[in-house]
């Protein structure tokens, strides 16, 4: 499986902006030669192996985030702010949040390349985002779909957003699926 080297720049910005240059250094050096080369030219648009990333989110959680994963629901409320305000604000619809959310099975294949990902509507303002098929997965990657989703419903103009993942691959479920309900 790979993702977009968007996926990866925003985790890189979030940590140069958020720890600063000499955190990203840390992170950077437990890295092999090959993964830290590749880092080092990212490109948003390029594709790249998912345990690139799946090392890096280690490289994260073990050196600044004290060994658990929350720091990537921030990292993914970042990641929606950069790349909606830019590449990819033309997924935004102002205004109307379900809109927004039946465009989840298109946004996954700009952002992953196998698997895929549908949204339920349960109500006016709630319903089901699961993602089917990965062959790759993390608890951080899904922490930081948590915290994108959450970003992209206010931008909508959902106001409270809450996402609660009822099922997740990492922990040895058949899918990764996300309970989300907005007022």
């Amino acid at each position: 499986m790979q993702v977009k080297g968007n996926i990866l720049r925003a985790r890189i910005a979030f940590v140069k902006e958020r720890f600063g240059e000499a955190a990203w250094d840390r992170v950077v050096r437990t890295l092999s030669a090959e993964e830290q080369k590749q880092l080092s030219g990212v490109v948003n648009v390029a594709w790249y192996p998912f345990d690139l990333g799946r090392h890096l989110d280690d490289a994260i959680v073990a050196v600044l985030g004290g060994g658990k994963t929350t720091v990537f629901e921030e990292m993914g409320r970042a990641s929606a702010r950069e790349n909606l305000t830019t590449v990819h604000r033309n997924f935004l619809d102002a205004g109307d949040p379900q809109a927004f959310m039946q465009k989840a099975p298109m946004i996954y294949r700009f952002y992953y390349d196998t698997g895929r990902r549908t949204w339920e509507a349960t109500g006016p303002t709630s319903g089901v985002i699961t993602t089917h098929d990965a062959d790759t997965y993390s608890a951080a990657d899904c922490a930081t779909v948590v915290g994108w989703y959450k970003e992209a419903l206010a931008m909508v103009g959902a106001k409270n957003p809450v996402i609660v993942e009822e099922a997740c691959r990492a922990r040895g479920d058949e899918c990764c699926r996300y309970r989300v309900s907005w007022s």
